[in-house]
């Protein structure tokens, strides 16, 4: 299984995404292409010890920055290191995608080159959530700020086969985030979906609300991608806020410092919890293909592991489980009477 990494995106590419590359390459044995600028790339990996790895280049003339138009990475810029490495498995060339660039431009990309999955009308992005029981899928943070009841029912039974079959959760537990666990409460949006989800065949437990997340109510949280981003962002600022503050008082006198050698080990712990390099990327679920969307500003460790669990996700085939799911469960529910308008909106 093959991953190609597009190198020009992210806010330090190409040096963090080659370092990546090389580390991923050398742990756990993943063949890997590097898709950007040839004379750079080589530059770069000139810096480093790859005798031994499966690392290649692939040249790609042009790079799709954070602040243009996700259109130009497919209509305008049709060499930019993002769509090329997409059209790399399209030809099968490589197995996988792995992005810190341009989030939007990497959806729309995966879309117009890979296509969308049978069924699914729009791809979401999903991030796991540490939480005091584990972890949690929330899913969609930002591909999608305007939804229909079919958009998050299609995203609940994404995230219920991703957190099956790559989590390692054997029957996953799905909740639909809203303000509050009652029926009568949400919006029309959330309401209607509501009424859908309870009629299909996986473990479906209701509302959850957004403190839910943390304390691990459920294994997968479907929203839309307005409220799922404010969500995302939220978390990652409290996360490095909560470490700042402690970091802060800690230093604040002799006892605190020597306390803090006592539970060192604890706050450890505690930071690679919450580090979202940890988790590498974002699934960008939906496509008929494997892409992790990373953040702009990853460290190495973050593409390390991003191109690990793409190499995972590929390998265990979960695009194919989804198809049969979608087969099997969804398609035959949607042909109901009433049940098509109520999801359209």
């Amino acid at each position: 299984m093959r991953v190609a990494v597009d190198a020009m995106g992210g806010d330090n590419a190409p040096v963090i995404e080659v370092e990546g590359a090389v580390v991923a390459a050398r742990e756990y044995g993943i063949p890997i292409t590097l898709v950007g600028d040839t004379d750079r790339l080589s530059q770069e990996l000139a810096k480093h010890n790859v005798q031994g790895l499966d690392i290649s280049i692939h040249h790609a003339s042009e790079v799709v920055g954070m602040h243009d138009a996700a259109s130009d990475a497919v209509r305008r810029k049709k060499d930019s290191s993002i769509r090329v490495a997409y059209e790399l498995v399209k030809d099968g060339v490589a197995d996988a995608v792995v992005s810190a660039g341009n989030s939007g431009a990497t959806m729309a990309a995966g879309m117009f080159v890979l296509k969308r999955i049978k069924g699914i009308e729009r791809p979401a992005i999903a991030q796991i959530f540490p939480t005091l029981r584990g972890k949690t899928l929330v899913l969609d943070v930002g591909g999608n700020v305007d939804c229909k009841p079919i958009h998050l029912v299609q995203f609940a039974i994404m995230g219920e086969v991703y957190a099956r079959h790559v989590m390692g959760v054997e029957r996953p537990k799905i909740g639909l985030l809203s303000n509050g666990e009652e029926d009568s409460k949400g919006n029309e949006l959330t309401r209607d979906t509501n009424a859908i989800l309870k009629d299909i065949s996986f473990d479906y437990r209701g509302y959850v609300e957004g403190r839910d997340i943390f304390y691990g109510m459920v294994d997968v949280v479907v929203c839309d991608g307005f409220v799922g981003n404010v969500v995302l962002k939220l978390s990652e600022g409290l996360a490095e806020a909560i470490g700042k503050m402690l970091k802060e008082e800690i230093v604040k006198s002799v006892v605190s410092k020597l306390g803090y050698l006592l539970v060192r080990k604890a706050f450890k712990s505690f930071k690679k919890k919450v580090d979202y390099a940890e988790y590498g990327g974002a699934p960008l679920l939906g496509i008929n293909g494997v892409a992790m969307i990373c953040h702009g500003g990853s460290n190495v460790k973050a593409i390390k592991n991003a191109i690990h669990f793409a190499h995972e996700y590929a390998r265990k085939g979960v695009n194919q489980r989804l198809v049969e799911k979608l087969e099997n469960d969804f398609v035959a529910y949607m042909q109901r009477d009433g049940v098509k308008e109520v999801a359209a909106g």
